[in-house]
């Protein structure tokens, strides 16, 4: 039996104060959006208890799937970087981008230069999707983060990597590994059009050809289950999870994080998703368990 711990869109605050010049394009938006929103709904405080409490499970990895950065600007980078150390190891902690972590054209730059041990493959390559192996695990990290105009949230894989996507699928099949598929946009959203993965149709049939026994998401700051159709009538569950730093009462979702247990072998794999979220009165527990594979 291992343990997988899911965090997503930490968003981390507070927000570095930029140059008016930082602000020129779609940041201004951006920037806007969080004074007048965002820095209410974002806590440092809430994402530390929820780091506290995961780490009293001691899961054999973490999977964090985007949204470390809010604007992209280039002191968040570093800061992300302390934090990710913080949760543990490149080696135990595995990343994808998302949509905020690439809000500008320079984000991908940054995050591969200062996230890049965690979003790196088994032999040290970068580029995605990369393939972790961890005991009975197989991960394949997907980047969906893109930079979009204003007022738009929207993510994209792009043929080469969905064509890569697939072909390590097969692989890990191959070799008799648990798969699992981190990406920050959700195939099935429910965030509206302006937020949506616009290659979803083309991703799930990468899942239906290839199959997967799990894929995992943020973006939508929501706790959701849609199960993707997989080979021969299977299906594969993509879970969502809420933002791990949303304030109790600021969100439709308080802050939450996922712990899946995963045991088995081929053919016979077993699969519990365990959910802790922030209560009204600050405490953290568990929200629902949930039996996902066997």
């Amino acid at each position: 039996m291992v343990t997988l711990a899911h965090l997503s869109d930490p968003h981390l605050a507070p927000l570095p104060q930029p140059h008016w010049t930082q602000l020129i394009g779609k940041r201004i938006t951006g920037y806007i959006n969080w004074r007048r929103k965002r820095h209410l709904i974002h806590d440092p405080k809430t994402l530390a208890r929820i780091v506290v409490d995961m780490k009293t499970h001691s899961p054999d990895h973490i999977a964090v799937t985007g949204d470390i950065a809010n604007l992209a600007l280039p002191e968040e980078f570093p800061r992300g970087r302390d934090w990710l150390e913080s949760l543990g190891s490149p080696h135990d902690v595995s990343f994808v981008p998302g949509n905020h972590d690439i809000y500008v054209a320079a984000g991908g730059a940054l995050a591969a230069r200062q996230w890049g041990a965690f979003m790196a493959a088994d032999d040290g390559s970068a580029g995605f999707p990369y393939v972790r192996r961890r005991g009975p695990l197989g991960l394949v990290g997907v980047n969906s983060g893109v930079p979009t105009a204003p007022f738009l949230a929207t993510g994209w894989l792009g043929a080469k990597q969905l064509a890569e996507l697939a072909a390590a699928l097969k692989r890990l099949k191959d070799e008799n590994l648990f798969r699992v598929v981190m990406i920050h946009h959700p195939p099935v959203s429910h965030a509206g059009r302006h937020k949506r993965l616009l290659d979803a149709d083309i991703f799930k049939r990468v899942i239906a050809a290839h199959g997967a026994e799990l894929v995992i998401h943020g973006h939508d700051h929501l706790n959701m289950i849609e199960p993707l159709t997989g080979p021969d009538g299977t299906q594969v569950p993509a879970v969502g999870v809420a933002s791990a730093s949303a304030a109790p009462g600021t969100s439709k979702t308080d802050a939450s994080y996922n712990l899946y247990r995963i045991g088995g072998a081929t053919g016979a794999w077993t699969c519990e998703l365990e959910t802790r979220g922030m209560t009204r009165d600050g405490e953290v527990v568990t929200l629902g368990k949930t039996v996902l594979v066997g």
